[in-house]
Parts: structure tokens; sequence; C-alpha cells
């Protein structure tokens, strides 16, 4: 059985030797074999195990999974609408010369994001 160091395990998932370690402890990797000596981790259990974070791959992911994944990105694409739709309803409001704090509660952002969107 071909085992790894921390680093090679680390260097495996492209993350730091410290991350490795973080995700270990946290139990978001392999548990290091049982042994005296120096911690070393099974090859073949490093590779299957699902890695997490940032980098981790979507290869596996079914059609549910990406049906999910098509659903999130539409939610955020109407959720920009909806922020295009209130900064023009402030922008009105100005005009109108409403002030800002109750502009910004009717819209339900706060005041330094009324400002910024106004700057």
């Amino acid at each position: 059985m071909e085992t790894w160091t921390a680093a090679q395990c680390a260097e495996a998932w492209g993350v730091r030797p410290g991350t490795w370690a973080s995700y270990v402890s946290r139990g978001q990797a392999p548990a290091a074999l049982a042994g005296d000596g120096p911690r070393r981790w099974s090859a073949d259990e490093v590779r299957a195990f699902p890695r997490p974070g940032a980098g981790r791959s979507r290869a596996g992911a079914g059609d549910e999974a990406q049906a999910l994944l098509a659903e999130m990105s539409d939610v955020a694409a109407r959720m920009e609408e909806l922020r295009a739709e209130q900064r023009r309803l402030l922008l009105e409001g100005r005009e109108r010369g409403l002030e800002i704090s109750p502009m910004a509660k009717a819209l339900g952002i706060s005041r330094q994001t009324a400002y910024a969107w106004l700057g």
C-alpha cells in the first residue's frame, strides 16, 4: 500500500500543510494510519476522499446537484434585477426630496449602502 506524508497529502489536494492538518483535525480528510512513528496516510484513501473547500470539484455531482446549481444561478440573476430596481427607486426618491434613512429602511438596505448607490 502506498502511503503519504502530510506534506504529500497537502500537495495532492493543492493546499498548504497547515490547511491539510486543519482538515484532518475537523474530520474533513482521512485519518492518519495507525502506528508508531511519523504520521502517514493511505494515498488511495486521500485520492478518494471528497475534498472540502472552495477548490472542491463538482465532477461527481449528479443531475440533481446540477439542477440545484442552475436554480441558484437563477435566484442570483433575479436578485441582481431586484437590486437594480432598488437603485432606481432610491434615485427617484432622491429626486423627489426624500431623506436617506426612510428610503433605506423601506428598501431594506443600510444607509451606507444607500449613500454608496447614490454616490
